[in-house]
């Protein structure tokens, strides 16, 4: 019909997950800031130490109360182990950006 819109779109057909793309992008920044800080406050490295120690066994870890999807996003963020993420997790009230703050401090 000659009135008719018509499109022609070239390229993939992609669908973004908005919210854990935001997600992703605040914690990397959240790390990169913490990388810049160089430590200024020396009550989190302590507490980001005493859980690197706690972690050297990495068996079975209690993840209840923990998100799954949290679990692999600081796991992914940091390159740590599940037992690792899960304890940081657990230690800052399941708040990833904390969590993932703490273990890249360490």
């Amino acid at each position: 019909a000659p009135n008719s819109d018509t499109y022609v779109v070239f390229g993939e057909a992609k669908i973004e997950d908005l919210s854990a793309q935001a997600q992703a992008s605040a914690a990397q920044q959240f790390t990169q800031a913490a990388a810049t800080e160089g430590g200024k406050d020396e009550a989190a490295g302590e507490s980001g130490a005493k859980i690197e120690e706690a972690d050297d066994d990495d068996g079975e870890v209690d993840e209840t109360g923990v998100e799954p999807k949290d679990i692999e996003l600081v796991m992914s963020q940091v390159q740590c182990s599940r037992a690792k993420a899960v304890k940081a997790l657990k230690a800052k009230n399941n708040d990833i950006v904390e969590a993932i703050m703490t273990l890249s401090s360490s």
